[in-house]
């Protein structure tokens, strides 16, 4: 009756230890790199920064760490820990990103990284053409611009991307950027129209670089614009789209 009892015992152990090995019972997190740290005076940088950090951590899919300074991209084994670099420093002290970095960076999403550039910091570093070139679109002092900050209206144009599935238009109180700079191919997901440029103008579209992806993310003036249902969406899905190249439920 003992030798029972063990028996069954043993089993009972066995299928608990098997269930909780299940690879499939919980999928790996998205390890994100979110680089920050500077901006003009009238973004409020840190608040920011954190409040993309909440955004991506309440989504549940992904393992976010945070470097205030652009020069961990120095480093090609520290990017090889990640899976999405979301870039959304202005680096307006830090000028020019030394070689290697450039080097990294652009190695790194060439060979099947993602990468997730929001609001200004696609400005960053202006002497570093290729810099643009990943963006897709780059704000240019002096050229690119936008009118006061306002409620407006955006526009889903294409409805069956995996950014953008299921969203419909909405409004969003934030600064409506315009003419940005660059030639790139670039597929555009959601669009405003500007009263200050006086044309439609992409605000969020990707881009393939070598055989990684990027997402532009020009929403995100300060946490209430970021807060937008819509535009948190956005930074989850685009996010999880830059690193696999699909959008989970």
């Amino acid at each position: 009756m003992r030798s029972v009892k063990v028996v069954a015992l043993v089993a009972m152990v066995a299928v608990v230890f098997c269930m909780g090995a299940n690879p499939a019972a919980k999928p790996a997190l998205i390890k994100v790199l979110l680089v920050t740290g500077d901006d003009v005076s009238a973004h409020p940088w840190r608040e920011m920064s954190e409040t993309t950090r909440e955004i991506l951590v309440n989504a549940g899919k992904f393992d976010v760490k945070v470097s205030e300074d652009p020069l961990i991209l120095e480093s090609a084994t520290a990017l090889k820990n990640y899976d999405v670099i979301v870039f959304t420093i202005y680096s307006a002290k830090l000028k020019e990103l030394p070689g290697q970095a450039q080097e990294n960076l652009l190695n790194y999403v060439k060979g099947g990284k993602g990468f997730f550039v929001q609001h200004l910091a696609s400005a960053s570093f202006p002497a570093w053409e290729e810099f643009g070139k990943l963006c897709g679109r780059k704000w240019v002092m002096g050229t690119s611009g936008h009118g006061p900050r306002s409620v407006f209206q955006s526009k889903i144009v294409d409805k069956q991307h995996p950014i953008t599935a299921g969203l419909s238009d909405f409004s969003v109180d934030d600064e409506l950027y315009a003419k940005l700079q660059g030639a790139e191919d670039i597929h555009v997901l959601v669009t405003a129209d500007s009263d200050w440029s006086k044309k439609t103008e992409p605000l969020v579209f990707t881009r393939a670089y070598g055989q990684g992806r990027v997402v532009h993310n020009a929403y995100g003036h300060d946490r209430k614009a970021l807060m937008t249902p819509n535009v948190q969406k956005i930074i989850a899905r685009g996010t999880e789209w830059a690193a696999t190249g699909k959008v989970t439920e």
